[in-house]
């Protein structure tokens, strides 16, 4: 059951879709998104849902009076989140449009994300989206959607050099990776900032223990992943690129980095340069912990 209904299917210019509960942390992924969408020329469309998990008919034993509160509440979180949409969108231009659902957060989300540009949803969450931490609806997304999903932290970063801090991302090797390369590099030359590409190799004797010839592991790591950018460099241009190799575990590697970042991107899952580990676990964890904002790009 979903009330308001504005959400556009518009493959020339989709929308970003961003999810909101009354949370103070949705309210800052709406923000986020707004800010994406703005820059991208995009539309926003905003969701929130008071979807009740309990037995199939649970709906129908709300009373006239509860649906017309949770009704309510609804479109109180909607306004209060489009309000802020505007805000962090000044310029007047960013179409903004909401949308009330009485159906689950999660399969909604999924369902719009075969027509939308980008998800963004918060880290956390409570309020409308109360049935499902929004930890866990970030973690499902982030493993399931059609578009990329961005996942925005509580966590900001502090300072006048906020806007030239560069974006990072993680770059395995494998044709999974490959999205998110793409996508590091346009961000980053639509932010007009560095794109630190990080690719880790671990062995299987641990970090904490030496590797040995790592020196020469790491100078064909890097040859390996600077033919792996060379075809990104070509089409941006103008964005510089820093390569680092870590002899570390992927998720240690890309958090030391993201501390300085404004944006860190990811793939959903891969293999190869990020030895041994399967991204999906990486994601998962950098999904909750990175202090910047987080993109994952799956494979389409």
């Amino acid at each position: 059951m979903t009330e308001n209904a504005t959400f556009a299917n518009d493959s020339a210019n989709p929308p970003i879709v961003a999810g909101a509960d009354g949370s103070e942390i949705s309210y800052q992924a709406v923000a986020w998104a707004a800010m994406e969408a703005e820059s991208l020329g995009a539309p926003l469309h905003i969701i929130t849902s008071f979807g009740i998990v309990t037995v199939l008919e649970s709906r129908t034993a709300l009373g006239a009076g509860e649906m017309a509160a949770l009704r309510a509440e609804g479109q109180r979180v909607l306004s209060e989140a489009a309000e802020i949409a505007r805000h962090a969108a000044p310029g007047g231009k960013l179409s903004v449009t909401t949308e009330l659902t009485f159906d689950l957060i999660t399969p909604t989300l999924l369902d719009r994300s075969n027509h939308a540009r980008m998800l963004v949803v918060g880290n956390r969450g409570r309020g409308a989206i109360r049935q499902a931490l929004l930890g866990s609806v970030s973690t499902a997304l982030s493993r399931h959607a059609h578009c990329p999903v961005a996942v925005v932290h509580g966590v900001a970063r502090p300072g006048a050099d906020a806007e030239t801090a560069p974006v990072v991302v993680g770059v395995d090797g494998t044709p999974n990776s490959l999205p998110a390369v793409e996508l590091a590099f346009a961000e980053a030359s639509r932010r007009k900032v560095p794109l630190v590409a990080v690719r880790a190799w671990s062995d299987s004797s641990g970090f904490d223990l030496p590797v040995v010839g790592w020196d020469v592991i790491r100078e064909t790591e890097d040859i390996l992943l600077e033919r792996g950018l060379a075809g990104y460099s070509e089409r941006y241009p103008d964005v510089h690129v820093d390569r680092y190799i870590a002899c570390d575990t992927p998720a240690r590697a890309l958090l030391e980095h993201a501390e300085g970042a404004q944006l860190l991107v990811v793939g959903s899952h891969g293999r190869s340069g990020f030895t041994g580990t399967v991204l999906g676990s990486v994601s998962t964890a950098l999904l909750h912990t990175a202090p910047c904002p987080v993109i994952v790009v799956r494979q389409p």
